[in-house]
This record gives C-alpha cells, structure tokens and sequence, in this order.
C-alpha cells in the first residue's frame, strides 16, 4: 500500500467539497452515465460523491467507492445507510494500485484528488483503465499545487512556502498538470481536459483549504524559511485580511478519456 503524505479527515474533506462542488458535478457528466449503470469511485473517502452518483444510476444501477482507509469506508457505509441507498451503493477497503475487481467491470469510473498522495499514479489509472468496459468512461480530477498562489507583498517567502506544499508534504503535488500526458500514454481516446479556477478570500478558510500550519512547520523544520520570515508573512497576510483584500487561488485538472472498444 503506498504511503500517502497529507492525509486529511473527513472534516477537511466535507469543507473542500463545498469549495469544489462544481468541478464535482462536472465530473459526474463526463462519466456519461446512465440509469442502470454500475460506476466506480477510486478514493472515496467517506461516500461525499458516491451518494450523489446513487442518484444519477438510480436503484437499478450500483456505485462501488474504494479507499484505503477502514475508518473512511466505515463512515461512508454509515452515510449510504442513512441516506436508504445502501442496497445499491457499497464502500470497500482496497489498494488503489491492485484494484479487486475483474476487468471490465465497471461502466465508468472517476477519482477525484487521490492522484496528489499517490508514488505511482501510472499504476493507478492503469487499473481504473483495466475495470472499466470497453469504450467506458475513466475520468480524474486534481490539483496541481504548483498554482497555489497568495497576494503578499512578501513573495519570495510566499513562493518557497508553495514549493513546500507541493512538494515535501505530498507524494505527488504537481498530480493535476500530470493527468493528459498519464492518459496519453495509457491509449485512452477522446480525451478531454478542463480546468477549474478556485480562490478564496478570507484568510482563515485559505489556511485550512490549503493545511497551511503543515507546510509551514515542514518549511520550519527544513531551515526553507526562519522564524522571522515566517512572522513577516503572517503580518502581510493578517494586514490584508483586516484591510478586506486577502486573496488567494489554485487550479484543478480535469481529464476524462474512453477505453478503447477493441
């Protein structure tokens, strides 16, 4: 099982949905689904798209989510039972890079900022690939870290800050501007790509939305930044915040490709 460095809650995972709900919706369309269909989703966490795609396959359909983590499974099959979807909707527990599941299985399926935590996101979406019938829809969404941007005047320590995201507490921080050349080389057709804008401009939910205490202890620790810079950015970022002008942005990748039919 590969290790996956920012491992967040399901807390987190229920804000970031919010920030994100419209890139979601857009993924749910590039599946191509249909009433009846039986759909995959890799990383699942705890079932926040897994209900919504119930809805979409209806009762005659089943959705199957997988994750790593028990305890997530263990939510989101709480959540399916609460929702009285359970008889259509499973979660499992499950190694991404081996997927259970026999070839074909699956009408479509998606993942959506998995790829970031993963060492080998090629065997991954290989495996998505290799469930998914013949001329089925595979489709990621993630983030490439290496937008993340914040308006300080203290940019230099703003931009090693955003390399410490992306690239010492993830696995895989670039992920999202990784995803067409992934697909490319996985001889999946048709291949689609668009790009979701996200800002935010109040400074705590910036924080929280990007686990900026993580990065800046990891900086911290690395001798990347000291103290004092550290101090010197806080200051800007407060100031703006007071003033009404924080802001803050990154952009996920969206990549949607079909298996080939023979």
């Amino acid at each position: 099982m590969e290790q996956q460095k920012g491992y967040v809650g399901s807390d987190y995972l229920r804000i970031v949905a919010e920030i994100t709900d419209h890139a979601k919706k857009r993924s749910y369309e590039w599946m191509h689904m249909e009433a009846g269909h039986k759909v995959l989703d890799v990383g699942c966490g705890p079932g926040t798209d897994t209900m919504p795609l119930a809805t979409l396959v209806g009762e005659t359909g089943q959705v199957v989510g997988v994750d790593y983590d028990g305890a997530m499974i263990d939510e989101a099959n709480g959540r399916a039972n609460e929702a009285g979807v359970s008889a259509w909707v499973k979660h499992t527990k499950a190694d991404v890079t081996a997927l259970p599941f026999e070839d074909g299985e699956f009408d479509s399926c998606r993942s959506e900022r998995l790829f970031q935590h993963l060492l080998h996101p090629d065997r991954v979406l290989a495996e998505m690939a290799r469930v998914v019938k013949r001329g089925g829809w595979v489709v990621v969404l993630d983030t490439d870290w290496g937008t993340c941007s914040t308006d300080t005047t203290e940019t230099d320590i703003e931009r090693r800050l955003s390399r410490v995201k992306a690239e010492r507490t993830l696995n895989n921080g670039y992920a999202g501007r990784q995803l067409f050349r992934l697909f490319k080389r996985q001889k999946l057709l048709d291949i689609s790509i668009e790009m979701f804008p996200l800002f935010v401009t109040n400074y705590a939910l910036g924080r929280q939305a990007a686990l900026l205490d993580e990065v800046e202890q990891e900086a911290l620790a690395t001798g990347i930044i000291t103290d004092y810079e550290l101090k010197r950015l806080h200051t800007s970022l407060q100031e703006a915040d007071a003033e009404g002008v924080f802001f803050s942005s990154v952009c996920l990748v969206m990549v949607a490709g079909r298996t080939p039919s023979d």
